[in-house]
């Protein structure tokens, strides 16, 4: 299905070698650029687009290219990472990629991936093949229809690449649903899966017997109107495709920490981006993040300075700033980052996930810590966390996963000042927390450990009782430093 192959070298390829690579495909292909630069376009003398080469990119982040392609990659960081993408509209064209990434590889003496894929061989490129033309100046697109941009891919896990993100940005403008295509052993990052649950775009997986399926939500799928669409049922409510409701493995006790975060600072020429999700990877892991970047792979070292100019410049474009950060190979977390100016200033929306295996204990008793080191250093707005059971690695699998269940929430000082009431009683079960100064408390809630589903009644009633103002008085402890 894919026709995606990345080359994994030691040494960045140079003009000299990427056009050795580009000559795979013999002199009658004229070569060409895209999005400013980003990408080397391969296309046939009337202009039909065959392949993409992206520039390189040194991966300085150790693992990345094993957590990305899985663990039988030998190439350790750092590594230039040089992915070439075909069109499924041109015959030929899987095999003209493999030989770009091939020589690529063969000059730096590097590797490759898929390793199958790769060669040396010149290979003519004849014309058009397969049912749907890609759309031009688009490989990465396999078919393009008023509604949908669908994307094959056939890797171990969907990343949030700069193609894929761009591919994202361009069909959301052009009114489109981008629809990912995969077997049934893909899985997505999790920083795909935060975009893939937010905007307009589906993951469609090809089922074993033929059919289709939302690899996130489980309904049947066909092919209608131009676009990947739950099969109609009697009912109305959308059928479960089977292989999507039976796990394709017993519960193994891994678990997700989740953690949504907010901060809201004062714009100021001396602010410093970054510092919450530091703070709070270093108290959940025992470590700092290891790497950041705008897409997946993530390729730099750790640098709130880096990131904080990233996105003052971005600023000065009204733009927004959406990051990855990852941390070390040996305990499994990512975040993703979003930066936003708001009349309230400058905002940071942090979804932060780590991962425990069956012997790793979440570590629940940090929460009040974190919570008020957020609120006295960076500023905290709010924080929720969640539990749920799902894989260690922090990738989705495309079956049924238990929904997170509600640990604790979190109001720093300014957010519950505003409310301008009593705070909320906490329900049975649960308690509050008043953390810090007396003068400016932080409301820390505890809804439960994570085991019990109770916990989302509980956290309606909480969210419903400051939404409105009219929560009872209520017992509280408080922690004050």
């Amino acid at each position: 299905m894919t026709h995606d192959v990345i080359a994994l070298t030691p040494k960045a390829p140079d003009n000299q070698t990427l056009l050795a690579g580009l000559y795979a495909g013999g002199p009658d292909l004229r070569v060409g650029s895209l999005s400013e630069g980003a990408a080397i376009q391969l296309h046939t003398p009337d202009g039909v687009p065959v392949l993409n080469v992206e520039v390189p990119v040194l991966v300085q982040v150790p693992g990345e290219a094993r957590r990305l392609l899985g663990d039988d990659v030998r190439a350790e960081s750092p590594v230039w990472w040089t992915e070439v993408r075909a069109t499924t509209a041109v015959e030929a064209a899987d095999r003209l990629a493999g030989s770009v990434a091939g020589r690529l590889a063969a000059v730096l003496d590097g590797t490759t991936w898929p390793p199958h894929a790769a060669h040396t061989e010149v290979v003519a490129v004849t014309g058009r093949g397969g049912e749907h033309p890609a759309p031009a100046h688009r490989p990465d697109v396999d078919v393009l229809t008023d509604r949908a941009a669908v994307l094959f891919q056939d890797r171990p896990a969907v990343a949030a690449t700069t193609s894929l993100t761009d591919l994202l940005q361009h069909s959301i403008e052009a009114g489109r649903e981008l629809q990912i295509v995969t077997p049934p052993t893909t899985r997505l990052t999790f920083p795909v899966r935060s975009l893939l649950s937010t905007l307009p775009a589906r993951w469609v997986v090809r089922d074993a017997d033929g059919g289709f399926y939302d690899g996130l939500r489980g309904a049947q799928l066909h092919w209608h109107d131009g676009h990947f669409t739950p099969v109609p049922s009697a009912g109305g409510s959308p059928r479960l495709a089977r292989s999507f409701t039976a796990p394709a493995r017993e519960a193994t006790g891994e678990r997700h920490m989740l953690l949504t975060i907010r901060t809201t600072h004062p714009a100021d020429e001396h602010l410093l981006l970054g510092g919450a999700l530091e703070t709070g990877w270093q108290l959940l892991t025992g470590t700092p993040p290891a790497g950041w970047s705008t897409a997946e792979p993530v390729n730099l070292p750790w640098s709130t300075r880096q990131l904080t100019e990233l996105a003052r410049t971005r600023a000065q474009k009204a733009a927004p700033t959406w990051l990855v950060a990852v941390g070390t190979p040996g305990r499994p977390a990512i975040a993703t980052l979003r930066i936003t100016h708001t009349p309230a200033g400058v905002e940071e929306h942090i979804t932060f996930a780590v991962g425990c295996t069956a012997d790793q204990a979440p570590p629940l008793d940090i929460l009040p810590e974190l919570a008020e080191t957020l609120a006295t250093r960076h500023r905290l707005t709010s924080m929720l966390t969640h539990l749920r059971q799902a894989r260690a690695d922090l990738t989705t699998p495309p079956h049924h996963e238990p929904p997170p269940t509600p640990v604790s929430f979190t109001l720093g000082p300014d957010a519950a000042r505003a409310l301008g009431h009593t705070p909320a009683a906490p329900a049975p079960g649960t308690s509050l927390t008043r953390l810090g100064p007396a003068g400016r408390p932080t409301l820390h809630y505890t809804l439960g450990d994570g085991t019990d589903p109770t916990a989302w009644r509980h956290l309606k009633r909480l969210n419903d009782q400051l939404r409105t103002g009219q929560a009872p008085p209520g017992p509280a402890s408080r922690i004050s430093r």
